[in-house]
């Protein structure tokens, strides 16, 4: 009896956590209901907003648009072309998966200097930081985004991306198979 009680509190340890973690997950439409689009403020929309590791951010736009990311130097010039990735499908989610600030920019020439260009301040999951920013990038030109960043939607334009930077994002149907292999691992063990 002792070996089951021993056994069983670290599967239900590990069955709270699955189901937790992606609950704590949001999904940022960007832009709201004006989604991304010429015109709009993105430091008003991110300000408030603390943006943490495992969240996702939702761009929803028409054709002529795209969504790229890219490094700090190339968001404060508005400079296109050096994307770490890129999509233009019209519905882009970027999936969070390092703190940092990442930046994003349309890469269709005059649209990021006509205000399409969001950089958003990735905490660490769990831990708490001032609510993000669409401020200037660090002096320096650096950004503490890395180039394997995911895109879950990702439709490549060029193939300067590795495969192994595309993820899948956790969703409550995850977390419902990890519970059940928890239980299973419990039961039968």
């Amino acid at each position: 009896m002792a070996g089951l009680i021993s056994r069983s509190v670290p599967c239900a340890i590990l069955v709270v956590l699955c189901t937790v973690v992606p609950i704590l997950a949001k999904d940022y439409t960007v832009g709201d209901s004006s989604g991304w689009a010429i015109g709009m403020d993105y430091s008003t929309w991110t300000s408030g907003k603390t943006f943490s590791v495992g969240d996702s951010l939702v761009f929803n736009y028409g054709g002529g648009h795209t969504v790229d990311e890219v490094r700090a130097s190339d968001y404060s010039t508005c400079t296109t072309g050096n994307a770490i990735t890129s999509d233009s499908s019209g519905a882009t989610t970027i999936a969070l998966k390092t703190a940092g600030t990442h930046y994003f920019i349309c890469g269709v020439p005059g649209h990021c200097g006509s205000g399409m260009k969001v950089a958003v301040t990735v905490a660490a999951a769990g831990s708490s930081t001032s609510p993000s920013s669409s401020g200037t990038p660090s002096s320096d030109g650096t950004t503490t985004s890395p180039a394997g960043s995911n895109v879950t939607n990702y439709k490549p334009s060029s193939n300067n991306v590795p495969d192994s930077s595309l993820g899948i994002n956790n969703s409550p149907f995850v977390a419902l198979a990890g519970s059940c292999v928890a239980v299973f691992v419990m039961v039968f063990s």
